[in-house]
């Protein structure tokens, strides 16, 4: 409502350009910040809510950042996070790898306890996490969530993002084009017609100061 003021904050300046612009746009009562979240100084109980789509996950020590965060969250405030549960249960999102690994053999293996995208797939250790910092009351629950995006960006989305993105920065040309052909057929159980459609399974976390 008119009282509310968010604060975003990341570690990516074109990310946060990004929501500012959008924000100023849109009329909102929003600032930015780039930091980490993990050591910012942010203010003591500053906070009635603390929100995270898929950021948690890549914090290099979890425990100290959730700690800092619940220095932030003033008593009684709420932390919500979304995170992915196990690559096994999300093959859309490790399709590229799988394809692309004959042809990058020094491609980097995924990290079964992060920090990375599955870092947070094991709820017991989650939980762990959040108590060892602070926050009590936690709650897991796992949820599938639909996801879409044009055919004709998918291209755009193997190349720059993930494991295989980055390595496909430095590979020479000859490579680069075999293990993009190589994983856009690797997608191809995902395309329906104009659109790629995959399922995120996720974890819903929930926590109290």
């Amino acid at each position: 409502g008119e009282r509310a003021l968010c604060t975003g904050v990341d570690i990516s300046q074109p990310m946060i350009e990004l929501a500012r612009a959008r924000a100023l746009r849109e009329g909102l009562r929003a600032e930015f910040v780039v930091a980490d979240a993990q050591a910012h100084a942010f203010d003591t109980a500053g906070f009635d809510m603390i929100i995270s789509r898929f950021g948690v996950m890549f914090f290099e020590d979890p425990v100290r950042a959730f700690a800092n965060l619940r220095r932030a969250a003033a008593d009684g405030a709420s932390l919500r996070c979304l995170v992915f549960r196990t690559a096994a249960e999300n093959p859309f999102m490790t399709a590229a790898e799988r394809a692309a690994a004959p042809l990058l053999p020094d491609l980097p293996p995924r990290k079964a306890e992060g920090p990375g995208q599955f870092a947070f797939a094991d709820a017991r250790r989650v939980q762990g996490i959040l108590e060892s910092a602070g926050w009590s009351g936690v709650e897991i629950e796992p949820i599938d969530v639909t996801c879409a995006l044009p055919a004709d960006q998918l291209d755009q989305y193997l190349v720059r993002l993930g494991p295989v993105g980055l390595a496909l920065r430095s590979a020479a040309e000859a490579t680069r084009t075999k293990v993009i052909a190589a994983v856009r057929a690797a997608f191809a159980p995902f395309v329906q017609g104009a659109e790629v459609r995959f399922t995120a399974s996720c974890w819903q976390l929930a926590a109290r100061a």
